[in-house]
């Protein structure tokens, strides 16, 4: 099995247990930051949009997908609107969506599709980097900007 079939695999199979693994994230990203609840209005919508957008990314990278590039630049652009946002919360957030994941499939989490999910989230977390720093050369900081 490869790995794009492994990732597969443990997404079907927490897709047919019928879990949804954005809430158990969410309580986990908000215990460890607690100060980052009251960026979101509506938690109930972002969670679903970030969890989902969280693993499409990722299982598009181990596909070699060309928009996840685009996706992730803008995405971290709209971020920037919420004032600072510490690289380690990005870092944070994937490693328990994965986790998260992990712990859902059950079964399905195999050796092979831990790893494969690693790498991704590991490819992930650089693009992210990537695109902050295209931005802050691109554009001013958009606290100080007029």
């Amino acid at each position: 099995m490869t790995g794009v079939a492994a990732m597969e695999a443990s997404l079907l199979a927490v897709a047919d247990a019928g879990i949804d693994i954005r809430h158990t994230l969410f309580d986990r990203f908000f215990t460890a930051f607690p100060d980052r609840r009251a960026s979101f209005l509506v938690v109930e919508a972002s969670s679903r949009r970030m969890t989902d957008e969280t693993l499409q990314m990722m299982f598009g990278l181990a596909k070699g997908e060309s928009w996840v590039w685009p996706l992730v630049a803008e995405l971290v652009f709209t971020h920037r609107t919420y004032g600072p946002l510490p690289i380690g919360e990005y870092d944070a957030f994937i490693d328990m969506t994965v986790a998260e994941l992990g712990a859902a499939a059950g079964a399905a989490w195999t050796t092979e599709a831990a790893s494969a999910w690693a790498e991704q989230a590991d490819a992930l977390k650089a693009m992210i980097r990537r695109a902050r720093t295209e931005w802050q050369t691109a554009l001013p900081d958009p606290a100080t900007a007029i």
